[in-house]
């Protein structure tokens, strides 16, 4: 079984029917829809076809609506505009067909925070500029690196704190929609502080739909501890974490996060470019094979296709091999499993029963750990460990189930939680027996919260047979 969850990306490439039926029969755990390239229309629609996929394959499939965030982009700009280098280009604020020698932008205050000298990059810095003048709002510039532009392109400014809102008007409008329609996860896009994941938790009110936080701003490497607290979710989205900062501290700053998201027992996604040349061609290059197997090895939660299954030629095919990849990474000489200590204090009850249920999958061989879940909380906690056993969530809840999909090695089970500690093991060990999820007479471990009853408070483990 493999243990990495996949996230992929729905769009153009992956709209029709029987295309998503074939992604999630290939490992999708995930899907995640992007507001930044679609209306609402349209994800609603991705929606509903997503849950109808789900549905058919008798699967649990979370839908993740990653927000558009703060992004600088260009706006409309006419066919053919290509920068040339030495020449001079200008960004205005406004709305505007842009060309060759000026675009415009949606965000009066642009020019306020730049100077001579700065630099802007276009396109995940395919395109850079150095700024010459600023004057009447408009911020004149040199090309540094010439290249086509296009509409909607992003504009990086590394090293330049930007007075934007961290939840936009259109995201707040995609945020109400997402919530009314049951999305299962929210992706919060260029968070720079933990204040920018409480006002997003603020704006959600009581719905226990989880934030992943997304690392893509310099920012934000200097906020990292306080993120993960506030956060449920971390994404290390590496294609404007690039921009941002340099090529060559993204694989040491992925390493950081994904340490200290486990850590913490935060879920981890590692995002952006993983199988970037399957967007066009049927197979990886050796550098995104290992790429991929690198972040499997060092125990992330998840990895994410974008442009490979939304736009590229081969959706399916990238979803397979992202698979193929995970599971022989996970079962060679070199995978590692994680440590099984406590991570809390003496007074942490779920830390120390946690620890404790992996010790015994480890030491007495066990088919699985079987973590009977109301809210999620108990089944994060064993998977943190990364015990050598599968992990069964039992919820009644099919939501849960489905957010349950970014965590590692986590096989969601819908399935009753009597009040009657007795009949819910009964009902639990055998809803895992008849889902072939460990056979009859094998021994599995079982972990709940039973005298408190609050979620998340784990209290109790012990070892019972799957009845024949």
């Amino acid at each position: 079984m493999r243990r990495t969850k996949i996230v992929a990306t729905i769009g153009p490439a992956s709209d029709a029917p029987e295309v998503l039926d074939a992604l999630i029969a290939a490992g999708m755990d995930v899907a995640r829809l992007n507001s930044s390239h679609s209306g609402l229309e349209q994800l609603a629609e991705r929606f509903v076809a997503v849950r109808e996929a789900a549905e058919r394959a008798g699967r649990h499939v979370a839908v993740m609506l990653d927000l558009a965030g703060p992004k600088l982009r260009l706006g409309e700009v006419g066919e053919g505009a290509e920068l040339v280098d030495g020449s001079v280009f200008s960004i205005v604020p406004g709305a505007c067909v842009g060309d060759s020698a000026q675009a415009c932008v949606d965000h009066d205050s642009l020019a306020e925070a730049l100077g001579p000298g700065d630099r802007l990059l276009i396109d995940d810095g395919a395109v850079e500029l150095s700024v010459t003048e600023v004057a009447h709002g408009a911020v004149h510039t040199r090309v540094e690196v010439g290249g086509p532009i296009s509409s909607r392109k992003g504009i990086n400014v590394p090293g330049v704190a930007l007075d934007i809102e961290s939840v936009t008007a259109r995201d707040r409008e995609v945020l109400g929609w997402g919530l009314e329609a049951g999305v299962d996860l929210v992706a919060q896009s260029f968070v720079r502080s933990a204040t920018d994941v409480r006002r997003l938790r603020d704006l959600m009110g009581d719905r226990p739909v989880p934030i992943v936080a997304k690392i893509e701003k310099a920012e934000a490497i200097t906020a990292i501890d306080a993120i993960i607290e506030a956060a449920d979710v971390v994404m290390v989205a590496r294609g404007d974490l690039g921009v941002e900062t340099s090529a060559e501290e993204v694989p040491v700053l992925q390493r950081r996060i994904i340490e200290a998201c486990r850590g913490n027992g935060v879920p981890v996604i590692v995002a952006t470019q993983m199988l970037e040349s399957m967007t066009s061609a049927p197979r990886p290059t050796r550098a995104e094979a290992s790429d991929v197997a690198n972040a499997i090895f060092d125990l992330v939660d998840a990895v994410m296709l974008s442009a490979e299954t939304a736009v590229g030629s081969f959706p399916v095919r990238s979803v397979e091999t992202m698979a193929r990849i995970a599971l022989h990474a996970e079962r060679s000489d070199l995978a590692v499993r994680g440590s099984i200590r406590s991570a809390g204090g003496p007074a942490d009850v779920t830390a120390a029963v946690s620890a404790a249920v992996c010790e015994l999958a480890a030491d007495l061989d066990l088919d699985a750990v079987v973590t009977a879940t109301q809210s999620g909380a108990t089944t994060r906690a064993v998977a943190r460990h990364r015990p050598p056993a599968a992990i069964v969530a039992a919820t009644p809840d099919p939501a849960v189930a489905r957010r349950l999909q970014v965590v590692w090695g986590v096989r969601p089970l819908v399935v009753p939680l009597a009040d009657d500690t007795d009949l819910m093991l009964d009902s639990v060990l055998e809803a895992v027996r008849d889902g072939g999820l460990a056979a009859p007479g094998r021994k599995v471990a079982v972990t709940a919260g039973i005298a408190s009853r609050v979620p998340g408070a784990t209290d109790f483990v012990l070892v019972r047979d799957v009845p024949a």
